[in-house]
């Protein structure tokens, strides 16, 4: 492997046309102790958290409708499908830790990978955490008022960083012992829902009253498709994590047939709840009582199971925002390892323990999570971190064009779809950042100001290593 302007460069090709593995590939044959139900694990904890159970009653303020936030949660579905399709194919060609990064880095050079491992380094994992522990605190504090909920955060935070530091093996196992917990619930819920016998068809077809609803910003096609584009980048939060396992591919065993099915099948299950879930919300209550709300799981269980069936829920679902602030730390820090091991950013961050934990990487990421709660307001979090991660994955599925145009070769693992999956991620990508500009400037702004921050960081890192 070469350098350019000081960076690793992709590998170069060989005779026959190949790729030859990464050298760090190759370290790690040996000490890959994650198999393939911890990576589907990882990818149902990583997106079942906060979101799902508090964006419905956010869309519900500018859709209105049932049945047009339904459509979102579908059409957002589908986006993440065809995501986890791609990223499967560029997981086993590069099978390391680091996710876009990793992608991106080979397609258009390190100023493009070092940008895209800064956005999830910042947003992709260090934000999502602080909104995940905001969620468990605010359910924490449904059942017991007396906890305050920024500290209950931060106690979750500390508690899970310590445990990610400590070993790769039981971060793994408690991961898939929390995903298989995230899956229970929700299934009981669904069944207990649809056995109570108080849901109504009726509510899925009212609207919400205008008073109860937020104003609109103009009429016209052009503004429902801009109030959709928003509704699409706000529920894009609630299923990030769908590439939770393509950022620990290095430490997967077998990661051309384990990243796949981790990754097509953990999406397409939580797609899957997602909608069954939103079913039993929008049925539970008119849509009224859940339009401009957090805790829409509280307040259908109460509908549904009475006050005390409320917070059993409400216990429940903290327990798998528990679950997915464990994900974001198990996953989110193999971004930094890759790009330390590259030298593209702390080598120190690179470096693990000796089992295998990259302290140093989780710890970061648990300090930054901290900062996010301390300063986070959630209704703005949702359009920048659903606004940036779109955008950066986008970048990572357009590598896969490039990366089959320039690097021909056969490939372990071929995209489910190709080329129509990749084309769909993209033009619904497009769609959302584009309407999303016009439509909420000042959190794109934002976004635009992190890519910003990123090359700045770039070019200041560029002149230390040039100098050393």
């Amino acid at each position: 492997m070469g350098t350019r302007n000081g960076f690793p460069t992709p590998p170069a090709m060989g005779s026959g046309g190949e790729s030859p593995p990464a050298p760090d590939a190759i370290k790690m044959t040996a000490q890959r102790p994650l198999g393939a139900i911890h990576a589907a694990a990882l990818v149902v904890a990583s997106m079942v958290g906060t979101g799902i159970f508090t964006t419905t009653g956010v869309l519900l303020m500018s859709l209105s409708s049932p049945a047009v936030v339904l459509a979102a949660w579908a059409i957002s579905g589908v986006l993440a499908l065809c995501g986890a399709a791609v990223y499967a194919e560029l997981g086993a060609m590069m099978p390391r830790v680091g996710g876009e990064y990793v992608y991106v880095s080979r397609a258009f050079g390190p100023v493009a990978g070092f940008m895209s491992g800064w956005v999830a380094l910042i947003v992709g994992f260090a934000a999502p955490t602080a909104g995940g522990a905001i969620g468990f605190a605010s359910y924490v504090n449904a059942v017991v008022p007396s906890l305050p909920p920024k500290a209950v955060a931060i106690a979750l935070i500390v508690a899970v960083t310590a445990l990610h530091m400590t070993d790769v093996r039981l971060g793994g196992r408690v991961q898939a012992g929390l995903a298989g917990l995230v899956v229970a619930v929700i299934v009981v819920f669904v069944v207990a829902a649809v056995a109570s016998g108080r849901l109504s068809g009726a509510n899925l077809a009212a609207t919400v009253p205008a008073a109860a609803s937020a104003p609109a910003r103009g009429a016209g096609a052009l503004a429902a498709a801009g109030a959709f584009a928003i509704a699409l980048v706000q529920v894009s939060y609630a299923y990030s994590g769908w590439n939770g396992a393509a950022y620990v591919a290095g430490e997967v065993r077998d990661p051309v047939r384990a990243l796949p099915r981790a990754l097509v099948l953990g999406t397409g299950l939580v797609t899957v709840l997602y909608l069954a879930l939103n079913v039993v919300y929008l049925c539970a209550v008119p849509p009224g009582a859940l339009a401009g709300q957090i805790n829409v799981g509280h307040i259908a269980a109460g509908a549904l199971f009475g006050a005390r069936g409320a917070d059993v829920v409400s216990s429940l679902i903290a327990l798998t925002n528990a679950g997915f602030v464990s994900a974001m730390l198990m996953s989110g820090p193999r971004v930094a390892v890759a790009m330390g091991e590259d030298g593209a950013f702390f080598r120190a961050l690179g470096r693990s323990n000796a089992r295998g934990a990259p302290t140093r990487a989780v710890g970061l990421q648990g300090a930054l999570a901290i900062v996010a709660v301390l300063t986070a307001k959630y209704d703005q979090l949702l359009v920048y971190v659903g606004f940036t991660l779109t955008l950066n994955a986008a970048a990572a599925v357009l590598a896969a064009f490039v990366l089959r145009r320039r690097e021909p070769a056969d490939r372990p693992h071929s995209a489910l779809g190709w080329p129509y999956s990749g084309v769909l991620f993209v033009a619904l990508a497009a769609f959302m950042i584009v309407l999303a500009v016009r439509e909420r400037p000042w959190e794109s702004a934002a976004a635009l100001a992190t890519l910003i921050a990123g090359g700045g960081a770039y070019a200041a890192w560029h002149r230390r290593h040039s100098r050393t």
